[in-house]
């Protein structure tokens, strides 16, 4: 699943200060989700993309939530 940001970052090295509490409301959106599935007790990742060489293909913020099956470490 994705939780976006209503407003527009188009990379988390354009955040700034005054972004703190939108990241932060979309990490507990996230857990939110997790709960609401059934996953917050059998894990999940949560992952943001910064820029092409990373996997990011949509410029605008967004946070994605992984979860349904074992994940592996490293990721990649």
């Amino acid at each position: 699943m994705l939780v976006v940001a209503r407003t527009h970052v188009a990379t988390l090295n354009d955040l700034q200060p005054e972004h703190d509490a939108l990241v932060g409301s979309m990490f507990r959106v996230a857990a939110q989700i997790a709960r609401e599935h059934g996953y917050a007790e059998r894990g999940y990742r949560t992952v943001f993309n910064c820029n092409r060489e990373a996997g990011q293909t949509v410029f605008h913020i967004h946070l994605h939530l992984l979860a349904g099956r074992g994940l592996a470490w490293p990721p990649g």
